[in-house]
């Protein structure tokens, strides 16, 4: 039953996402995850307190959103499947979709492409900015393209296989849990001092949960890229996250770019090796073609689901 679910999802998610009116009246269920991490982190990730009680608080604070997550989400499964019966599995679907970011993806991508068709170099760098954590003030069009094509191809295993694929394995209690761990990670995974101790296993966690699904988000922008693979291959380990380089890499081969290599962060400079051998000057041009590339991807997702659901 978990695959027609999954179809489900995809659609409603690509159909209406998480409509603006609906995030400004009631916010969105990650937020639900972000302000218990605020909590926490506020009451017991301080200064004074050492590196063991914080990386053990740390570990507490993950427990305790994945907890939620799967409580709720397996509540509302037993509530649907005794209330509705045979066809529970429409409400589950429409529960799960929020927890896909396909067209939320989608939306924050492609006003950058616009605006770097339209010469628009600065509004292009405040949308980039919008989905990079990296310094945007002195990027060049190449640059901002560069960045929204990385970010575009690591998001299509954290916002859409990932996800997808916790549905399928454990239900809507999997999907939620998968989408506490990741923000989580999101939120204090990161190596600085502030965080390293905390944020550790959040870090660890979502590294393990993406093991799996990133490598396949790989295999799929190379087949809806017509190309790829052996970039993929060779460039995926050059990477930080052992996770993040499958699908850059992927992205990298099949458009004949080169990306990553050294960035800024807060103005401190980052010497990263590169991903792929091809050009280093990329377009509006190329960031279309990056989103042509995850529209397919997409589609090839919804195909699979799909064929699967109508064959059992």
């Amino acid at each position: 039953m978990a695959e027609p679910i999954a179809a489900l999802a995809i659609l409603v998610d690509v159909a209406i996402g998480w409509p603006p009116a609906l995030y400004a009246r009631i916010g969105h269920p990650v937020g639900g995850f972000a302000r218990v991490i605020g909590w926490a982190e506020a009451r017991w990730n301080t200064p004074a307190a050492s590196s063991t009680h914080r990386r053990a608080t740390g570990i507490l604070t993950l427990a305790l959103i994945v907890a939620i997550a799967i409580g709720v989400a397996w509540a509302a499964t037993l509530l649907a499947r005794h209330t509705l019966g045979s066809v529970a599995w429409i409400a589950i679907g429409l529960m799960a979709a929020p927890g896909l970011a396909i067209r939320s993806l989608y939306d924050h991508v492609v006003p950058v492409a616009h605006a770097l068709a339209a010469s628009d170099l600065e509004t292009g760098r405040a949308r980039v900015a919008m989905i990079v954590g990296r310094d945007v003030a002195s990027l060049d069009e190449a640059g901002v393209a560069r960045a929204a094509i990385e970010s575009l191809a690591e998001s299509v295993c954290d916002g859409v296989v990932a996800p997808l694929f916790w549905l399928l394995v454990a239900g809507l209690p999997g999907l939620w849990a998968y989408k506490a761990i990741n923000t989580a990670d999101s939120l204090i995974g990161h190596r600085e001092e502030r965080w390293r101790a905390f944020g550790w296993a959040a870090a660890r966690t979502d590294d393990g949960a993406n093991l799996i699904s990133a490598r396949l988000s790989g295999v799929l922008l190379c087949l809806a890229g017509l190309g790829g693979w052996r970039t993929m291959w060779r460039d995926a380990g050059n990477h930080a996250s052992p996770n993040a380089g499958w699908p850059e890499a992927a992205m990298a081969g099949a458009l004949g770019l080169r990306l990553a290599g050294p960035i800024a962060y807060d103005g401190v400079s980052v010497a990263k090796p590169y991903i792929g051998n091809g050009r280093a000057d990329a377009t509006a041009a190329d960031l279309r073609a990056a989103l042509g590339i995850y529209r397919r991807a997409c589609v090839l997702l919804f195909v699979i689901t799909g064929g699967i659901a109508w064959s059992l």
